[in-house]
């Protein structure tokens, strides 16, 4: 990821040991915007837990959400952690130092990425379920969740679309009331599309390698 202000580049990484040189496994690096220099790190005090089970931290990307460098990442033990990018420790043997740790829905893996709109509200949806958040006083308030997992959360024309269980679910992003639910088949990573009036999602599972498939196109 990039960010806007300054344009340092942002990546989380994944299974790997922590030492704080030269190893920086499950953490959130920052990097020159040439990528010629690593700025800052931040790993979590437990990264060799992380390790020894196989919970990436990396699993998502970091989004930037609010001012002054803040972002929220995600990861395989079922944890949304909001960063302050800018005040991050510098390469160093230092662990920790997040503002604020929340459970993902039903505490499981976020394969999905988190969806920042209007840069203050952030959707993140496990197998488990989708909930909101609102950044308010440096901080992430619970909004609404449900128990409807799925994909990764998409925001368009000021409405909310999750692909899981069958259907694209349509929310209202504020209260997360549900105002649509359009039957598709399963679908395993993939998102909806929605662009001009429609909602596209493809159906299946990549890994099961089929030669045909199926998309489907909704109309308003």
């Amino acid at each position: 990821a990039v960010e806007p202000a300054n344009g340092d580049i942002v990546v989380a990484n994944g299974n790997a040991p922590w030492n704080g040189r030269p190893t920086w496994g499950h953490s959130v690096i920052v990097h020159s915007p040439d990528a010629s220099r690593m700025l800052r790190h931040w790993p979590p005090a437990d990264s060799q837990h992380l390790n020894d089970s196989d919970l990436d931290l990396g699993s998502t990307s970091p989004s930037f959400i609010g001012k002054n460098g803040l972002a929220v990442q995600g990861g395989k033990d079922g944890k949304l952690r909001l960063l302050n990018l800018h005040r991050l420790p510098g390469v160093n043997a230092k662990t920790g130092g997040e503002l604020q740790t929340v459970p993902l829905p039903g505490n499981t893996d976020e394969f999905a990425q988190p969806t920042v709109w209007r840069n203050r509200w952030v959707f993140v949806t496990t197998g488990a379920g989708t909930a909101a958040w609102l950044l308010q006083g440096g901080r992430l308030h619970a909004a609404w969740s449900n128990s409807t997992g799925g994909t990764t959360p998409v925001i368009a024309g000021s409405l909310l679309y999750v692909a899981g269980g069958g259907a694209v679910h349509v929310y209202v992003p504020t209260s997360g009331r549900e105002v649509a639910s359009l039957p598709t088949g399963d679908n395993h990573w993939q998102s909806p599309i929605v662009a001009a009036g429609r909602v596209a999602i493809p159906e299946g599972n990549a890994n099961s390698h089929s030669t045909s498939g199926y998309l489907d196109i909704f109309k308003r």
